[in-house]
């Protein structure tokens, strides 16, 4: 699938902090970088450990001035996967989405400029999981992987 980028700008300042205080809070861990995007908010953690263990309070998290929150960390490399991620949008009533192509088509800018590479695997550790294959193509985020299919149907006009 090709999709439009949408990266997430790194907040700093007062802005950081105060959502960082808040985001420590709801989800039990501390923050390493903070991003919004059109979207969502992007929250990089420090370890995938981290990331895994998470149990966020979704009512806290339903508050948050956001479409969701996409949690991250790096991962192994090599031959597993370059970052881990979950994406919960307890606000539009997903508490915890278990694959989402929206979330890397910001994982995918985000993960490129600090690996240095446009061809990456993330993982998203939800109960169920699954791999997402990303590269990024300048304006463009090309996702692939194993699909699961919960809806068919027909439109007409």
């Amino acid at each position: 699938m090709d999709f439009p980028a949408q990266p997430a700008t790194e907040l700093a300042g007062d802005e950081r902090r105060a959502l960082g205080a808040e985001l420590t809070r709801v989800l039990g861990a501390a923050p390493v970088r903070i991003g919004r995007s059109r979207f969502d908010l992007l929250v990089e953690l420090d370890t995938e450990e981290t990331v895994r263990g998470l149990a966020p309070d979704m009512a806290g998290l339903a508050a948050v001035d956001a479409r969701g929150v996409i949690v991250t960390a790096s991962g192994p490399g090599g031959e597993g996967h370059d970052f881990v991620s979950r994406f919960f949008a307890p606000r539009v009533g997903v508490p915890e989405d278990p694959v989402t192509g929206s979330a890397h088509c910001c994982l995918a800018p985000w993960w490129t400029e600090r690996l240095g590479r446009e061809r990456l695997t993330g993982y998203q550790a939800s109960r169920r999981g699954g791999v997402v294959r990303t590269e990024l193509r300048r304006t463009r985020v090309r996702l692939g992987g194993a699909a699961v299919t919960v809806f068919t149907g027909e439109l007409s006009a």
